[in-house]
């Protein structure tokens, strides 16, 4: 099993980038850079990810596994499940998944995951997994309210929650300790099929219309869930088709997540 190591560091360009320079010096897998705040932290597709000073957990760990590169794109998967059952476990708020990761409550986006690798002749180096999660902050540019919820905001809506504020040190723990479990389990089958039930349980835009925005022209479907390889299964009115996280995005038809 990994074995855990971190470090926090008050402020960092991106944790991300801090542990592919680690990697790149020859640190060992299961170090965990975690950061106050961050200058140009970044999400999917390249979109910017805000780190105010300690309002969030922005934190990334160094993997070096033994799979093929085909197979690191279900890890974003495995951490979203690992953040799911951490939020859950420690403040007993409903918490679902839009696929590929995004962890979601009450409607709205609280987790990005941000997985990079490092490859040669088709086996990666290393892997470094990011993620960040809106604890502390209370109010989210008018842009965002629609679709961005912190843990507090959360708490304060939530009748009968478990605490009233979150803890970034905590969560950062248990989000991390989850991952090792889940990632173990992955590791024995290269593959999603031990966790494919738990993730299609709560995968929020299951069973809903929605639209897949291929660079070949987008297409609308429902949404069925996923397969053993974290592929999205998208029917359509003529066959059920395979969507890769890799390749393609997937919105909600009437709003971020529906």
């Amino acid at each position: 099993m990994i074995e855990i190591r971190q470090e926090y560091l008050e402020s960092i360009d991106s944790t991300n980038n801090e542990i592919k320079r680690r990697a790149q010096l020859g640190a060992q897998e299961g170090l965990v850079i975690s950061a106050g705040m961050q200058t140009a932290g970044r999400g999917r597709r390249g979109h910017q990810w805000e780190s105010p000073n300690n309002v969030s957990i922005a934190t990334s760990l160094l993997l070096r596994p033994s799979m093929a590169a085909g197979e690191i794109s279900s890890l974003t998967l495995v951490a979203a499940l690992a953040v799911r059952q951490a939020v859950e476990r420690l403040y007993g708020l409903e918490t679902l998944i839009k696929w590929p990761n995004d962890v979601i409550i009450q409607g709205k986006k609280v987790c990005g995951i941000l997985t990079e690798m490092s490859a040669r002749d088709g086996y990666p180096e290393y892997v470094v997994i990011g993620i960040g999660v809106n604890v502390h902050t209370m109010a989210f540019p008018e842009e965002l309210q629609d679709k961005a919820i912190s843990i507090d905001q959360a708490l304060a809506a939530s009748e009968g929650a478990m605490v009233a504020r979150g803890s970034r040190k905590e969560l950062t723990r248990a989000i991390w300790e989850a991952f090792v479990m889940l990632y173990e389990v992955f590791s024995m089958t290269g593959d999603l099929s031990v966790v494919m039930e738990e993730y299609n349980r709560y995968l929020v835009n299951r069973n809903a219309k929605v639209r897949v925005m291929d660079p070949q022209g987008a297409w609308e479907g429902i949404a069925r869930g996923i397969n053993s390889k974290g592929e999205l299964l998208v029917e359509t009115k003529d066959d059920l088709r395979c969507v890769d996280a890799g390749e393609v995005s997937v919105q909600g038809v009437y709003g971020y997540v529906f």
